[in-house]
């Protein structure tokens, strides 16, 4: 889980620079698709290097910037990070036991 320290240096930059007034669920949305989009590109042409190992700096960057702006997302709506995460995996506990999912790839309706 992300720690409240982290959470907390991220809306400070935030705050520091009056940019809440910037941020609104859509727009924050559409950041987050963004800046997930640059982290794909870093596999774009990678052909059998499905790692990218010597891209691991570029990796860390762009999965850093989704990371931010799902923080910022949260904060704006005003959600608990560890609460709807928690909830999300008691959900997906659900729709994929253990004893069905286990080195299973197929979605939980087709299990």
């Amino acid at each position: 889980m992300m720690i409240r320290e982290t959470i907390n240096q991220v809306l400070k930059f935030r705050d520091d620079r009056n940019w809440k007034q910037f941020h609104n669920p859509k727009d924050l949305a559409v950041s987050i698709s963004l800046e997930a989009a640059e982290l794909l590109e870093v596999f774009q042409w990678s052909g059998m290097d499905i790692e990218c190992k010597e891209k691991q700096d570029k990796i860390r960057e762009e999965l850093a910037d989704v990371l931010i702006y799902c923080v910022l997302m949260a904060d704006v709506c005003e959600l608990d990070i560890n609460e709807i995460i928690q909830e999300k995996l008691k959900k997906n506990n659900k729709k994929y036991p253990i004893n069905k999912a286990k080195n299973n790839s197929k979605k939980y309706n087709e299990l």
